[in-house]
């Protein structure tokens, strides 16, 4: 997870688009500003927070983003969607990719399950909704 092959940027996307679908506070509260500082803008993980497709994504940040959404959403990714991830990434960057979703889904549901505190007081940054990813 900290020696991967795509960049920071798309790694922390994938990271936040995981903890959005879980609802899992602690695990946003600490990649939203990682997230920032590795090249995602506030509008986009403002977007995400809230469950919209952020605007003006580059294009590596929408494959990413097409890639997990349809994970979580299907369970499995279409074979077109698997061939542009896999020609952008190759194919150490799109298992990279999976692993971090794998991961931070446990992580998710482990915070979740322990109800992991926010520390000083802080308010849950998420708020409930129907549908995490559009």
């Amino acid at each position: 997870r900290f020696h991967m092959s795509v960049p920071d940027r798309l790694k922390e996307l994938a990271i936040l688009l995981t903890a959005r679908y879980w609802a899992a506070q602690y695990e946003w509260s600490v990649h939203q500003p990682a997230a920032i500082q590795a090249g995602l803008s506030e509008a986009k993980v403002k977007a995400i927070a809230e469950g919209r497709r952020p605007q003006g994504m580059a294009a590596d940040e929408e494959l990413v983003y097409n890639f997990i959404s349809e994970l979580y959403k299907t369970h499995q990714v279409s074979d077109a969607r698997f061939a542009e991830v896999k020609k952008s990434f190759g194919e150490r960057g799109m298992v990279d990719l999976v692993i971090t979703a794998g991961y931070y889904q446990i992580v998710s549901m482990e915070m979740n399950v322990d109800r992991m505190p926010l520390g000083n007081g802080a308010a849950p940054p998420l708020k409930p909704i129907a549908k995490p990813l559009p």
